[in-house]
């Protein structure tokens, strides 16, 4: 059995919020991946299951591998009915904010999102919650939000009256976030929530390839390319990075979600401690998304706040340079040498 994630005060809580919300609204980070798709449609499935009507708002595109979640399709994006999401936001009674720590990750949510008069409750895994709640569930050592999303449903009792909806969602997002259960995922609970979810005859298999055997002849001719011609192993520090442009994209006819994994295939070599991802924003001029992964104890999360205007977990991390890729390939050169004890 699993322990209890809230206290009872904070249990009850939670079930006084959501019975007493009439216009509820969740909202997940920008770029969602499959634990911020995953821990928002299962919390929306719980709020149905409850005889409510949630927005489930995501602020832009997801990836095409996520296509296929079950309710994706009730999902709305910011970036396309903003002044809708706007309008509700005024009269919400409560936000269930998910996967992110700071609004900011939010992107172009974060006015209205600080401006709404909504209750808030964060429900996340990240380190340093910075959102004013009336409830904050964050559990870092936990391997997703949709870990964590889970284990409050259990508590409150819920389970049992959900399907394969709720089911889908929670798994692959606590599949995606460990890596297809190769990190982050030593706890045993880990796998009795597995256990628990596979009752709900979901096809784990199936959301396997699904999520990493779902992609066009250009993507495995881009990754290719990237590892041959755009990767740079820095054999002294134990480390490699890569670039990936816009006229590269281009080549490759990227859509979003092609980058996905690429960035832990560099750790393959054999005694590398570090990899990392730069890639210019498609629509952006002067942004570089960086993505960090690391193995054993090297800490990513440290390197990225310092130089990346980032942060996440201790073995997988994020930011981003505000510049030309000749800056980012520049400031990885910094970190690098900053980071050099750490990575021998």
């Amino acid at each position: 059995m699993l322990n209890p994630i809230l206290t009872e005060e904070e249990c009850t809580l939670l079930r006084s919020l959501f019975d007493d919300a009439d216009t509820i609204v969740c909202v997940c980070h920008t770029n969602p991946d499959g634990d911020a798709l995953g821990s928002l449609l299962g919390m929306g499935e719980l709020l149905w299951n409850m005889g409510k009507e949630p927005l489930l708002v995501v602020p832009d595109q997801w990836p095409d591998y996520l296509q296929w979640l079950p309710n994706s399709e009730k999902l709305v994006r910011y970036d396309k009915r903003r002044d809708y999401v706007d309008t509700v936001l005024k009269i919400a009674d409560l936000v269930i904010c998910l996967d992110f720590n700071v609004l900011s990750r939010t992107d172009a949510m974060e006015e209205a999102l600080k401006a709404s008069p909504a209750k808030k409750v964060l429900i996340d895994h990240h380190l340093g919650p910075e959102v004013d709640t009336v409830l904050t569930v964050s559990r870092p050592e936990m391997s997703s939000t949709c870990e964590v999303v889970f284990r409050i449903v259990w508590q409150m009792g819920f389970y049992d009256k959900l399907g394969k909806h709720f089911a889908g969602p929670i798994y692959c997002g606590m599949m995606t976030d460990t890596g297809g259960f190769t990190f982050n995922s030593t706890d045993p609970d880990i796998f009795f929530i597995i256990s628990q979810l596979l009752t709900k005859r979901i096809n784990k298999d199936k959301m396997y390839r699904l999520v990493y055997h779902n992609f066009s002849e250009h993507r495995l001719r881009m990754v290719g390319y990237v590892l041959y011609e755009r990767m740079v192993v820095d054999e002294k520090r134990h480390a490699a990075y890569y670039t990936l442009t816009r006229e590269d994209m281009k080549k490759f006819h990227f859509v979003k979600g092609d980058a996905e994994g690429l960035v832990n295939m560099p750790l393959q070599i054999k005694g590398l401690k570090l990899s990392i991802s730069l890639r210019e924003d498609s629509e952006r001029d002067n942004t570089i998304w960086v993505s960090l992964r690391s193995v054993d104890d090297f800490p990513c999360n440290e390197m990225a706040a310092r130089f990346f205007n980032g942060g996440g977990h201790l073995n997988a991390s994020g930011g981003r340079v505000y510049g030309t890729m000749d800056d980012a390939v520049r400031t990885v050169e910094e970190a690098l040498k900053a980071f050099e004890d750490k990575l021998k």
